[in-house]
């Protein structure tokens, strides 16, 4: 997972990476009112959530972890 962490304390809910998300990983939680990851494992890394935070609450791990490439032969 990219994705690694929105801080609930820090989130104050405006919702601005959720729309920049263009993979949908991101979501609101109506019973907090804060951004939650909702689908992980689909993050592509573009970090344009954190780049639209104002609160810096987000952080992206800089590498995912991926099986390993092997080649034939």
């Amino acid at each position: 997972m990219a994705i690694e962490l929105i801080d609930a304390e820090l989130c104050s809910g405006c919702a601005a990476c959720v729309d920049s998300c263009p993979m949908d990983v991101i979501r609101m939680d109506p019973d907090e009112d804060v951004a939650v990851i909702r689908y992980g494992e689909d993050c592509m890394m573009c970090e344009l959530c954190v780049v639209d935070c104002p609160e810096d609450a987000i952080t992206v791990t800089p590498f995912a972890v991926s099986p390993p490439v092997r080649s034939w032969g």
